[in-house]
């Protein structure tokens, strides 16, 4: 009888070692890790955290910048079947241990860079166990890294892993700031990332997103499904983009707008980018004076812009034979999704690759998961060819840059500022970022002898206490917040609407 195959991440890792074992698999700067050394040292970390105590099914959080030591943690742990769930290396000391918290982890690990502070999380959110990678001297716990150098290079054995068993937890911000761990299987993220079989080359991409951040591992995985290669960046500067596509030859480019601004702006001949053949972008607003400039930037290439979350991978995607047809559109439904708007104009998404649900929160599960849609919280209308367009979103979320940010978090921290009687937050459009975290202000009264605050002091005031992208760009005063009579909540839409009017 043939044994049931699973779709299995660590399998990707295994079968590129044995086709293409030296072939690049990653990069970051000069530094490279072939198939064969990433699957070797993926390996090497499973059997260290199986030495720890970590087994399949238990949590372990990362707290690290880019590097590429995080990925034989996020190797091993696929092939253990322990979950990878990474925090974003933007938080600060409280943010990052409510996370923690609500992670619930067997094992902790951090680069150096937050090697102190994750050992005050660690110590706040309870996790006795941690580690770090990249030499941190001193950092807290074991040398993951060191560790996994002696340890055995084989394949851990772990029997009774599935596909429908958790992969990775990812956490985003909700309306109320109260952070919900997205639950992906490997069976998911597998599909979100398969790209077929008959590619001519394999995909050599660079990534923009910090390795926190699914989009990262997204972009890896789907490069690594075509025994390609990714290669990672310190930072999203056009500099550090444009080298790395001209130093790896990269085929495949995906930004988000703010990003391609950036690119657009780079000298054209101070890099070599012919080897691209894909320039995607998506995650916010694309004006098709952006499209136009792309192609006109990079010739021969194709573009697509596509539109979803971490909850559903790609929900629609607008190829580039639309791109410049259809401006203000994000396509059809992508491959193996259905798509469909409530009487609300609400967005729901239904396919294989949704995620499982948030981690340890029935309530907003079935809130946001109903007879197997995801209810997105975004307004979306179709044109007659089914194309969709999003005009609005029900969930007050801000999208900025490719990061979610609440605003009654902002809000809540903004409120102790002793010049401020009140201060609403909201997103207003902006080219470049999607959407700019504003706050709008009514000033406390003159007699408490507190000057009125600019927007740099604003931002100090945020300062330990909000991540940098979560902290206003924009500030506004006025007389008074517009609410509603009955319930005197304040009118986000309204305020846009009169911001942009100014």
């Amino acid at each position: 009888m043939m044994l049931a195959m699973h779709m299995l991440i660590g399998e990707i890792f295994r079968r590129n070692a044995e086709v293409v074992p030296d072939a690049v698999a990653a990069s970051m700067g000069t530094a490279v890790l072939t198939h064969g050394q990433l699957d070797r040292a993926g390996n090497q970390v499973a059997h260290v955290l199986r030495e720890l105590g970590v087994e399949r099914g238990d949590r372990v959080v990362s707290w690290a910048d880019t590097c590429l030591e995080m990925l034989p943690l996020f190797v091993g742990l696929a092939k253990l079947g322990a979950v990878f769930a990474p925090v974003n290396a933007r938080l600060g000391v409280e943010e990052a241990t409510e996370v923690v918290a609500r992670a619930r982890p067997r094992l902790l690990v951090a680069d150096p860079a937050h090697g102190e502070a994750a050992a005050l999380v660690a110590k706040n959110a309870g996790v006795v166990l941690t580690a770090h990678v990249g030499g941190a001297a001193g950092g807290p716990g074991t040398d993951l890294d060191a560790a996994a150098r002696t340890a055995p290079g084989d394949e851990p054995e772990t029997p009774g892993l599935v596909e429908t068993d958790t992969h990775v937890l990812f956490f985003t911000s909700g309306s109320t700031g109260r952070p919900k761990g997205v639950v992906l299987s490997h069976r998911a993220n597998s599909l979100r990332t398969f790209q077929g079989v008959f590619r001519d080359e394999p995909e050599r991409s660079v990534c923009m997103f910090p390795l926190f951040h699914m989009a990262a591992f997204t972009l890896g995985l789907a490069a690594w499904q075509t025994r390609g290669e990714i290669a990672f960046v310190e930072s999203a500067t056009a500099e550090e983009i444009l080298s790395a596509v001209e130093r790896r030859r990269a085929n495949r480019l995906y930004c988000i707008p703010a990003v391609w601004a950036r690119i657009l702006e780079a000298d054209p001949d101070r890099w070599d980018t012919s080897s691209l053949r894909e320039i995607d972008t998506g995650t916010s607003a694309t004006p098709i004076e952006l499209v136009r400039a792309l192609k006109e930037r990079f010739p021969g290439t194709v573009t697509r812009i596509y539109y979803g979350s971490t909850e559903v991978g790609s929900a629609a995607t607008l190829p580039d034979a639309d791109v410049l047809r259809k401006p203000g559109s994000v396509g059809p439904p992508s491959p193996g999704v259905d798509l469909a708007l409530t009487d609300e104009g609400e967005i729901r998404v239904r396919s294989a690759y949704l995620f499982d649900g948030y981690f340890d929160d029935p309530e907003a599960t079935s809130a946001a998961l109903v007879d197997g849609w995801f209810h997105t919280g975004d307004i979306g209308a179709l044109d007659d060819e089914g194309y969709l367009q999003i005009v609005g979103r029900l969930k007050e979320v801000i999208r900025t840059g490719g990061e979610s940010v609440a605003p009654s978090e902002v809000e809540q921290v903004l409120a102790s500022h002793p010049a401020l009687a009140e201060v609403a937050v909201v997103g207003v459009p902006d080219l470049q970022w999607g959407e700019l975290v504003c706050a709008v202000a009514v000033a406390a009264d003159a007699g408490t002898g507190v000057a009125r605050p600019s927007l740099e002091d604003l931002q100090k005031h945020c300062e330990g206490r909000l991540a940098g992208f979560k902290k206003p760009r924009r500030l506004e005063w006025v007389e008074a917040l517009p609410r509603t009579a009955a319930t005197g909540q304040v009118q986000r839409t309204l305020l846009v609407e009169q911001i942009a009017t100014r």
